[in-house]
């Protein structure tokens, strides 16, 4: 019954990654009037207008792009960029790792922030520092991402000059460089992403310790931390799973401000500098990326809820 359920689920992705693509394609082709006056400019001459519309084969129904488009796709073939000439996916990948560097670490380092300070919130609620734990929380929520990292770059490389104020070294060149250059980056997302999970995970942790099975633990002699870790671990698990899917989505956004404060070369800088140049097949490369990352992460997340969670394990046994 669970490989049924999963295989529901493989095809409820398909055709979200399918409806995803065709309406990335429709909001980046359908536009009011030519695209070729939105790429050339209204400067641009009729002559130069359909010379631009022949060669990208533009003239022809909006569908059968799509669809030839999508075959493209599917085999790695995502075009040529309207500025240069230049393959799409050759545009994209080296620019992908390094945003992919940037939202992985920012959220394994959040979670590095969040289930100690949320837990500490939580089992310290009645007293002063539980209070100062869940106000300092609470102020990282009001904190934009991109006002952090300015405050890092201001503080770690223009005063204490102990860290570089932008930049990108890849890791196979200079380790220790790659990871100086992602120090204040990853920084400002965890900061952010950290106080905003440090409440989920407060939570989660008095939700668990107000249950019936764990005053029995505490009863038969556990400490409040050896029962949270022995018993609860799982139950926080299960409420942070659907948090974090979600926050990934988040993390993209912010990944694409962070790499304008530090001038990192990553996807989302390309993705602005595409849409600065008007070049909308690239444009819509990067997006699609961005669109299916979401959707086959948020995929991943329901499947391992549903493996961690025996509630939902017990029901898919029994449909």
């Amino acid at each position: 019954m669970l490989l049924r359920d999963l295989g529901r689920r493989l095809i409820g992705l398909m055709v979200s990654l399918l409806v995803a693509s065709l309406l990335i394609f429709l909001v980046t082709n359908a536009l009011p009037g030519s695209i070729a006056n939105v790429v050339l400019g209204t400067q641009a001459s009729p002559g130069e207008v359909a010379a631009f519309e022949e060669r990208h084969g533009l003239s022809r129904p909006l569908l059968l792009r799509y669809f030839e488009w999508l075959m493209g796709v599917m085999v790695g073939d995502f075009g040529t960029t309207f500025v240069g000439g230049r393959d799409v996916l050759g545009e994209i990948l080296p620019r992908l790792g390094i945003s992919v560097w940037l939202v992985v670490l920012g959220m394994l380092f959040a979670l590095v922030i969040a289930i100690p300070l949320g837990s500490f919130a939580a089992l310290r609620r009645r007293h002063v520092s539980g209070f100062v734990a869940s106000t300092f929380s609470q102020a990282g929520l009001s904190v934009p991402a991109f006002w952090a990292g300015m405050w890092l770059v201001i503080v770690f490389a223009v005063n204490l000059r102990w860290l570089p104020a932008g930049g990108y070294v890849p890791l196979s060149r200079d380790p220790v460089g790659w990871v100086t250059h992602l120090v204040l980056p990853v920084a400002s997302l965890a900061l952010v992403q950290g106080s905003l999970l440090a409440r989920y995970v407060r939570s989660a942790v008095i939700e668990v310790t107000s249950e019936d099975w764990f005053r029995t633990a505490r009863a038969v002699g556990w400490s409040r931390l050896g029962a949270l870790l022995r018993h609860g671990t799982r139950n926080i698990a299960i409420s942070l799973l659907t948090v974090i899917g979600l926050q990934v989505a988040t993390l993209l956004v912010g990944a694409i401000i962070i790499e304008q404060v530090f001038a990192i070369q990553g996807l989302g800088s390309r993705l602005l500098l595409a849409v600065s140049q008007r070049d909308l097949v690239l444009v819509q490369g990067i997006v699609l990326i961005l669109v299916w990352a979401v959707l086959v992460i948020n995929f991943v997340v329901d499947v391992v809820y549903q493996a961690v969670d025996p509630r939902l394990k017990e029901a898919g046994t029994i449909s």
